[in-house]
């Protein structure tokens, strides 16, 4: 009996051991590499439009990498950020606040932001009218709300809906939906084309957009306005999971850094390519693009909190001094930031 159970000792040490070997081997394989990449881009207009436009610049993209490269679309920005969630997505082009949730909750990570046709590295959200309204600014728009058809932007748009519901509203102790006639979402392409048949009288847009549309539909963009502008917002970054192979990161990240650069015909020509959207280059970013926009969030939480009747005095106060012990290590963490 005890050679028995010593025997089954020595077999249940062995393959603890050779479990143990098999696990640090599996620790340690290299991951496989994409053979097959899905980029998505965010609904700010129609994705026949967005296809056009961005199709020479993926075909560009699959030549670097030596894998198909495809464009991934959604019905709106939570499509793209779940399609990253579940790995149908690899890498996108996000807007800020769409590129926060996909580092949050979907494995991304910033690695690259776009540089603007002007070399800015940033944009500005906006407040569109018809060109005949009668309103100039936005304490006009604030002063006849209840007669205004509203159009805001995705849940998930930096420029369309967080940028403007911080500035526009919370600054201003405005609760959208109970002060305007009504108020509907939709992205850029939307709110400018629903100002200009008059069926929304003021709407979220903003400078990158409105641009293009300029390009694209002049006659459409020739019937809006501008009457409010926001502080300027960081350009849009470029996100990829976290757990693709490190050779591919090589080649991916090589890619954008370098694309447009080159001085000779080459170069020209794939600034050609990337001009439709906007964008020169792109420029080496990571996670830390983010930090205020979650500011943004954070200012747009307590200003919610300190306004809420309805809150115990004590939950509130609890909430408060939360929200207010995130935002002092978030100003650290920026701060930090910008010494480096």
């Amino acid at each position: 009996m005890k050679s028995m159970r010593r025997s089954l000792l020595v077999a249940a040490v062995a393959l603890s051991a050779l479990s143990s070997q098999v696990f640090a081997a599996a620790k340690e394989a290299p991951k496989e590499a994409l053979k097959e990449l899905n980029f998505g881009i965010i609904s700010t207009e129609s994705s026949k439009n967005l296809a056009n436009d961005f199709a020479p610049f993926l075909a560009d993209m699959e030549k670097a990498l030596g894998v198909p490269v495809k464009a991934f679309f959604a019905s709106d920005y939570a499509g793209v950020i779940e399609g990253m969630r579940f790995n149908k997505v690899q890498v996108a082009w996000f807007g800020n606040k769409s590129a926060m949730e996909a580092v949050d909750r979907s494995n991304g990570e910033v690695f690259v932001q776009s540089v603007a046709t002007d070399g800015t590295k940033g944009y500005y959200s906006l407040l569109i009218t018809h060109k005949d309204a009668p309103y100039k600014n936005l304490q006009d728009v604030l002063k006849n709300s209840k007669d205004i058809r509203f159009g805001i932007g995705d849940p998930n748009s930096t420029s369309g809906f967080l940028v403007p519901s911080y500035y526009v509203f919370a600054l201003n102790n405005v609760d959208p939906k109970a002060a305007f006639k009504s108020v509907t979402n939709s992205n850029h392409e939307g709110n400018l084309l629903g100002v200009a048949a008059k069926q929304l009288d003021v709407a979220t847009n903003n400078t990158e957009n409105l641009e293009r549309l300029q390009k694209s539909q002049p006659e459409k963009a020739a019937m809006v306005r501008e009457i409010w502008r926001s502080p300027l917002i960081p350009s849009d970054p470029i996100v990829w999971r976290k757990d693709i192979d490190a050779a591919t990161k090589k080649k991916i990240a090589a890619f954008f850094l370098n694309y447009g650069k080159g001085k000779d015909a080459e170069g020209q020509r794939q600034r050609d390519v990337i001009k439709p959207l906007l964008w020169a280059g792109f420029d080496k970013s990571d996670d830390n693009q983010l930090l205020p926009i979650r500011q943004l969030e954070f200012f747009k939480e307590r200003t919610k909190v300190s306004n809420d009747t309805t809150m115990a005095d004590a939950d509130k106060k609890a909430k408060l001094a939360d929200l207010d012990a995130k935002l002092a290590a978030l100003d650290k963490q920026m701060k930090a930031v910008k010494k480096k």
